[in-house]
């Protein structure tokens, strides 16, 4: 409980040719594997990457291969670049092959398709209960913000919550809907940590974080 379930990682690619000559250590099989066992071990686990389109030498088929094995998988986000040659890199070493309108229109195909992909598993979550962290109090104008286990800071959209609970503190909501794709709105159920006073924050700063009791021993 002390740990966010929330995984980032990036296969970059799901063509064991262009992982190939990325030089990935991973291919499809042992990527599909990998995420079979996180999701087991943790249900519910959030897993985002990210993926590259438009390497060199990647042909339409390979390109194909990556979107159907995104369908297949169903991470909760994904980032996705067109590829561009970096200095001191091997893919740099590379004939930049793949036209860049080509790679624009691999890029639009991916992150339509992620967009639906992130929708319905957004949608998955409602009616469930979850703890939240308080990013910022609530306002005249605004109810608190706040992150769940599965949105990553400044990257995975926020949750807006009707609080007065203090910035820092985590709360148990009950999720209510989506909003703008990748936002979501919940209810508040109780209070699990209190934000720390101002004094005692400013005296543990840089020493210790405020952290749920240990249900258990895990290990010294």
């Amino acid at each position: 409980p002390r740990i966010v379930p929330y995984l980032d990682m990036p296969i970059q690619h799901a063509s064991d040719a262009v992982l190939e000559r990325m030089r990935r250590p991973e291919r499809q099989k042992t990527i599909r594997e990998k995420v079979a066992r996180f999701r087991e071990a943790v249900p519910g686990v959030a897993i985002r990457t990210t993926c590259i389109v438009g390497f060199p030498g990647e042909t339409e088929d390979d390109f194909q291969q990556l979107v159907d094995f995104l369908q297949e998988i169903q991470f909760e986000r994904v980032g996705v670049f067109t590829y561009s040659p970096q200095e001191g890199t091997r893919g740099a070493l590379l004939d930049d092959d793949v036209p860049e309108g080509e790679k624009l229109r691999r890029l639009e195909i991916v992150q339509e398709l992620q967009r639906h992909i992130t929708a319905e598993r957004y949608e998955s979550r409602v009616g469930t209960v979850a703890p939240a962290l308080i990013e910022a109090a609530a306002t005249p104008d605004s109810p608190a913000r706040a992150r769940l286990p599965w949105q990553a800071d400044d990257i995975d959209g926020v949750t807006w919550i009707d609080t007065d609970a203090a910035a820092g503190s985590i709360v148990e909501v009950e999720v209510d809907e989506v909003v703008d794709d990748y936002d979501f709105t919940a209810t508040y159920r109780r209070t699990l940590l209190a934000a720390p006073s101002p004094d005692v924050a400013t005296a543990t700063r840089g020493r210790a974080l405020p952290m749920l009791a240990s249900i258990g021993s895990f290990g010294r």
